[in-house]
């Protein structure tokens, strides 16, 4: 009876530890690589959606943030969750227009100028997004857009004329194609490497947003900010589809339910971003301007031009897409 009751109790040991092990084995920890510093309302938005999810799943999901380039640099984000060296990671959707044409549309020069329309555009465009990252075994999770963009320069400018031979940042094709059509030199520069550029002559002037030029201290290199208003392109946060088909039903839904919060938060975070940035440029010392009447006719016509481009390329989808919208 000795022996048998100490098998006994020696069994109930191990079941225990066995279902304490059970319960750390359940739990999962991601990883996930953002391109843009912690201060960064996109990169802030990233850390409250993986707080919401290790909340709603108890713990039992668990997603560790390397931000800034730290881990993986921007362009190779994408392909290191194709390949499983991280979970999930954020991207520029436009940076792979070159993959698909919807996944440029939001790069146009004012073809959804301000927030409503950027919404009704990434509504309208969001099937054909989903479509092709899936077949690429990744699915989109949220999506938050940039404030809207302007034009940095070091001198005064009225007119796009102002711009030709003037070297300035682009940061995907079609803003390479839109300083094209300005008559600049496109040179492709990295958020990160952009006070350099500017110091040692690589660029002279830049597109982007307010709150990308708060990041990179902008009035250390630039004295004009025009808030013409251009563009309102978008981040996405993306996830490897096996890691997510290979979570529990209830953690997956979770997941979901968080990347959902996560889009309503970061569309507001955006806009609030836009006006507190731009006003924190001004008191840098950056004179901040809205942009001359010619110059918001002129991208206008930009625009339409860049428009047609990409129908032809988009095919009969992309114009349908954009009727959608109207």
């Amino acid at each position: 009876m000795s022996k048998i009751t100490k098998q006994g109790v020696l069994g109930v040991a191990l079941l225990i530890a066995a279902c304490q092990f059970g319960s750390t084995a359940t739990a999962q920890q991601w990883i996930m690589a953002t391109p843009y510093p912690d201060s960064n309302f996109q990169t802030k938005n990233v850390r409250q959606f993986a707080e919401d999810v290790k909340v709603a799943t108890n713990g039992k999901l668990t997603i560790t943030i390397h931000s800034g380039q730290s881990l993986v640099a921007m362009p190779q984000i994408k392909r290191a969750i194709q390949s499983g060296q991280v979970q999930l990671g954020e991207i520029l959707l436009s940076a792979y227009g070159n993959e698909d044409p919807f996944f440029e549309v939001d790069s146009i020069p004012m073809i959804a100028p301000g927030y409503v329309n950027a919404k009704k555009l990434w509504n309208a465009s969001k099937p054909y997004v989903v479509q092709k990252f899936e077949s690429q075994g990744l699915v989109p999770l949220y999506s938050v857009p940039w404030p809207s963009q302007g034009f940095y320069t070091k001198v005064p400018v009225n007119s796009l004329e102002n711009f030709k031979g003037v070297k300035i940042r682009a940061y995907n094709a079609v803003t390479a194609r839109m300083a094209e059509l300005m008559g600049a030199v496109p040179t492709t520069v990295q958020q990160a490497e952009v006070p350099q550029a500017f110091a040692t002559g690589v660029v002279d002037a830049m597109l982007t947003s307010a709150a990308t030029g708060v990041d990179v201290k902008a009035w250390d290199f630039a004295k004009y900010y025009y808030d013409v208003r251009v563009i309102n392109n978008k981040n996405l946060v993306l996830v490897s589809k096996r890691a997510l088909d290979g979570l529990e039903p209830s953690i997956r839904e979770a997941v979901m339910k968080a990347a959902a919060q996560a889009e309503i938060n970061g569309w507001i975070a955006s806009e609030k971003t836009m006006d507190e940035t731009t006003k924190k440029l001004a008191l840098e010392g950056v004179k901040v301007e809205p942009g001359s009447e010619l110059m918001r006719q002129q991208l206008d016509k930009i625009g339409i031009e860049m428009a047609r481009e990409w129908v032809t390329k988009a095919g009969e989808s992309g114009e349908k897409m954009l009727q959608g919208m109207k």
